[in-house]
C-alpha cells in the first residue's frame, strides 16, 4: 500500500466542458470517464474543480457523485474570467505540492497551454504530473510537457458522436433545437437519441413553438384555405403566456435530465461484474508494465465503487470469484507473487476481424437485426473484456460502420426506431 501512487486531481472545468460541447458533436461533459481513468493509476485524495458555477449550474450534481470540491470563483462585471480561475489552480497546486509530500502525482485537466509552467515546475518538485483534455481543444505545448497525457475523448466510456451520426434524423418539425437553453444541452447530447430525454424534447420544442404564436390559434378565425391547427387544446383553457410555456418547457427537461442522472449514479448500472472486472483489468494492463495481481485488481475495483464485495455475488473470497471467472474463459490467471495472491490477465481479444465475427454471430442470435443502442451490452455479455477503443475504434457506431465496410453486418436508419438497425449478413 506505501509503493501506491496518490494523486491529486485540479480540473479547468470550463475549459473542458466547453471543449467538449464545442467539439465533441455538443455532448455534456462527464467526470465518471476521467475517476475510472485514474483509478487505475493510484489513489485519489483530492478533487477540485474551478469555475464560476452560475454558467454551469445543470453540472453540480454530477461532480459532486463524485466527490469533487467545487471552488466557486465568481466574476465580477468587467473582470477576465479566465485568469482568475487560473490563477487559483496555479497557487492551490503550488501550496499542495509543498505542503503534502505524500502526494506523487498533480493531475491536471486542462487542454490550456497557459499551464505549461506550472507542469514544468511541478516536474522540477520530483512530481509526476499527468494531463487531460479534449483533443481537438488541447494546446499541442502542454501534451509534451507532462509525464503522461489523456485526451478525454479516447477514454473507456467516452462515446463520441460519429460526424454524421446525427444526419438521418427524422423528418419532424417539432425537433427545433432551442438556442442558450438546457434544451439544447439535452437534445444535442445523444443523437440519435432512444432515451426519455428524446421525448421530452419533443414535448419542449412542441410548446415553444406554441408559445411563439399563441394568439393565431387562440383569438384569430382560421382563414379560408389555411391548414387547421393540429394541436388539440380545450377551449375553455386559455394559452399559456410564452414566459409560462418556456418555463413549463425547462422544468420538464431539467425533470428529465435529473432522473437520468439519478439512473447514472455510481451503483445503479446494470453492466454485469464480468464486464467491470474485464474493463478494470484492461486499463492495468495497458498502464502499468509489471504484471497485474488480484490484490492491486481489487483494490482498483474498490476505487472506482468503494461497495464493491464479492460476496454480494455469492462468493467467499475474491480468489473464488476470481477462479469462477477463470473458469468461462473471463480472465487467465497464473501463479502470482504468493500463494494466495494470483497474476490475472486477459485472455487474447483476436484482430479487427474477429471482433467483427463477433459482432455478427450476436445480431445473427437477436433474430439477424438488432438495435445499434443496446447492441454493445449483448457483445460484451458474449466478451467481456471487449472495448472498440482498444482495436482502434473511437466509438461503437464506428467500430459498427467498419464491420459493415467489410461486409459482416449492415446498418440502416430506422426512422420508427429513432436508431440504426444492424443486420447481420450472409
Amino acid at each position: 500500500m506505501d509503493l501506491e501512487e496518490r494523486l491529486a486531481v485540479f480540473i479547468d472545468y470550463e475549459n473542458l466542458a466547453l471543449g467538449a460541447r464545442e467539439h465533441l458533436g455538443g455532448m455534456q461533459f462527464d467526470f465518471g470517464p476521467i475517476a475510472d481513468a485514474l483509478a487505475v493509476r493510484g489513489r485519489v485524495v483530492a478533487r477540485r474543480a474551478y469555475a464560476d458555477w452560475s454558467y454551469f449550474d445543470e453540472d453540480r450534481r454530477m461532480l459532486t457523485r463524485h466527490q469533487v470540491e467545487l471552488i466557486e470563483m465568481t466574476q465580477r462585471m468587467g473582470a477576465s474570467r479566465k485568469n482568475a480561475a487560473d490563477i487559483k489552480m496555479v497557487v492551490d497546486a503550488i501550496e499542495m505540492a509543498f505542503e503534502r509530500d505524500y502526494i506523487s502525482t498533480f493531475v491536471m485537466c486542462t487542454g490550456d497551454s497557459d499551464f505549461s509552467p506550472l507542469v514544468h515546475k511541478l516536474r522540477e518538485l520530483n512530481k509526476r504530473v499527468i494531463g487531460v483534455g479534449v483533443e481537438k481543444s488541447t494546446s499541442r505545448l502542454l501534451p509534451a510537457a507532462c509525464d503522461e497525457f489523456l485526451f478525454y475523448d479516447r477514454l473507456e466510456g467516452v462515446e463520441v458522436p460519429d460526424e454524421d451520426q446525427g444526419a438521418p434524423a427524422p423528418k419532424r418539425g417539432s425537433r427545433a433545437r432551442k438556442s442558450g437553453t438546457t434544451t439544447e444541452r439535452a437534445t444535442a447530447q445523444k443523437a440519435p437519441a432512444t432515451s426519455r430525454r428524446a421525448k421530452a424534447a419533443e414535448a419542449v420544442a412542441e410548446a415553444v413553438a406554441g408559445a411563439s404564436a399563441p394568439e393565431t390559434s387562440a383569438e384569430a378565425p382560421a382563414e379560408a384555405g389555411t391548414k387547421p391547427a393540429t394541436r388539440r387544446r380545450k377551449k375553455a383553457e386559455p394559452a399559456p403566456a410564452p414566459a409560462e410555456a418556456l418555463q413549463q418547457a425547462e422544468a420538464e427537461i431539467e425533470a428529465v435530465i435529473e432522473a437520468e442522472q439519478e439512473e447514472d449514479a455510481p451503483g445503479a448500472s446494470d453492466v454485469p461484474m464480468e464486464v467491470r472486472v474485464a474493463q478494470t483489468l484492461g486499463d492495468l494492463q495497458s498502464s502499468t508494465s509489471g504484471a497485474v495481481t488480484a490484490s492491486a485488481l481489487k483494490r482498483t475495483l474498490l476505487r472506482k465503487d468503494a461497495t464493491f464485495s464479492e460476496s454480494d455475488y455469492g462468493f467467499r473470497t475474491f480468489g473464488e470469484f476470481l477462479r469462477f471467472l477463470a473458469d468461462r474463459e473471463f480472465v487467465e490467471l497464473a501463479p502470482g507473487p504468493s500463494a494466495g495472491d494470483p497474476e490475472v490477465s486477459l485472455p487474447e481479444q483476436g484482430d479487427t476481424d474477429a471482433a467483427f465475427a463477433l459482432l455478427r454471430d450476436v445480431v445473427q442470435e437477436a433474430n439477424g437485426s438488432a438495435a445499434l443502442s443496446g447492441l454493445k451490452n449483448a457483445v460484451r455479455k458474449r466478451r467481456p473484456d471487449f472495448s472498440e477503443k482498444a482495436l482502434g475504434f473511437r466509438g461503437f457506431l464506428q467500430f459498427a460502420k467498419a464491420a459493415e465496410a467489410a461486409g459482416t453486418v449492415s446498418l440502416a436508419w430506422d426512422d420508427d426506431a429513432d436508431d440504426y438497425l444492424v443486420t447481420a449478413t450472409a
